[in-house]
């Protein structure tokens, strides 16, 4: 195996060590061809498939399998040119995904119902990526993708990677401490909230972050230290700046709109490159948010449960691999 190969193999570690820590599951086989089921359209015999993961949907009865397109690059590789062309490419695969039977043979599992989704996988692999990722597929408009109806495509660059690769390893951190901060995955699940009128319909299989949590700015992990413990704790990762008090009260005030402020949940908020004065505009946002309760200070059980919310900054990594090293690994 050459470096090119290497250097794309690093994209496949990056995404398979990351997504595992997001409860997803690879099926069917990786890096290989099928054929195209609109050779005229597509103008091409087959479609690559580097992996494909799959979570189970928690609103619906639907497995979603998110068919990934992981690319490699180097700080002056990604250029808008790059990832139009990646995009049109993963789009067609998403589009006849939806169709082919040697496809579905080889990754849809019999249950639930299948919703196939593409991703985009941009991996900086020399870690010296530091422009706006957004602005470069900026004017790369959904128009000019062949999208089915109903599917969706979304784009993982260097930045959003660098989050979720932080989060990732800060679970790892808080689980392998002398005395774990929180138990083993089995124990795990990330938080999807109970509206009225949408009920959780998969609260026992859905225990993954879908796609839509992982690029949000709020990724929220629950876990209970033993099966049998009445006792929750919730991790909230924000990606924001915490530049003012406000953004963390609307924090504060999505906590208790999911019914997560009570004597039976612990709760931490965490940033990563926040803003210097993030800390207190926490502190400043859970007084305020106190004075604003009907009753302030006097509403004294509710007022504890903001007040007992901690605060955490997350330590930063940056997670390369060399391409000897992966040689070596042979």
């Amino acid at each position: 195996m050459g470096e090119t190969d290497h250097i794309a193999e690093q994209a496949e570690l990056a995404a398979s060590e990351l997504f595992s820590e997001f409860f997803w599951e690879k099926t069917g086989p990786t890096n290989q061809n099928w054929p195209c089921e609109d050779k005229d359209r597509h103008d091409v015999e087959t479609h690559p498939c580097d992996v494909v993961y799959y979570y189970d949907e928690p609103y619906a009865a639907v497995r979603t399998y998110v068919h990934c397109d992981l690319k490699s690059y180097a700080k002056g590789s990604i250029s808008t040119a790059a990832m139009k062309s990646a995009l049109i490419s993963l789009a067609k695969q998403v589009s006849c995904a939806d169709r082919s039977s040697v496809w579905r043979d080889r990754h849809v599992l019999s249950k639930p119902n299948a919703s196939i989704v593409g991703l985009l996988f941009v991996y900086n692999h020399d870690g010296e990526y530091d422009k706006d990722f957004q602005t470069t597929i900026a004017d790369i408009r959904s128009e000019m993708l062949d999208i089915p109806k109903g599917s969706r495509v979304y784009v993982l660059g260097p930045k959003e990677i660098y989050w979720l690769d932080n989060v990732a390893d800060d679970i790892k951190r808080m689980r392998g401490k002398k005395k774990p901060e929180i138990p083993s995955q089995e124990l795990c699940s990330y938080f999807y909230p109970q509206p009225v009128r949408r009920a959780n319909v998969q609260s026992v299989s859905a225990k993954a972050a879908s796609l839509e949590m992982l690029t949000s700015p709020i990724i929220m992990m629950q876990y209970r230290m033993s099966p049998s413990s009445a006792h929750r704790g919730i991790v909230l990762f924000y990606s924001r700046k915490g530049e003012t008090p406000e953004e963390f009260m609307y924090l504060i005030d999505l906590l208790r709109k999911y019914n997560l402020l009570d004597q039976y949940t612990s709760i931490t908020v965490k940033t990563l490159n926040a803003s210097s004065n993030a800390p207190p505009n926490f502190e400043k946002a859970q007084q305020q948010y106190v004075e604003r309760l009907p009753g302030g200070d006097k509403n004294a059980e509710l007022s504890g449960f903001v007040k007992d919310i901690k605060y955490e900054s997350m330590s930063k990594v940056k997670t390369t691999f060399s391409t000897v090293e992966l040689g070596m690994q042979r």
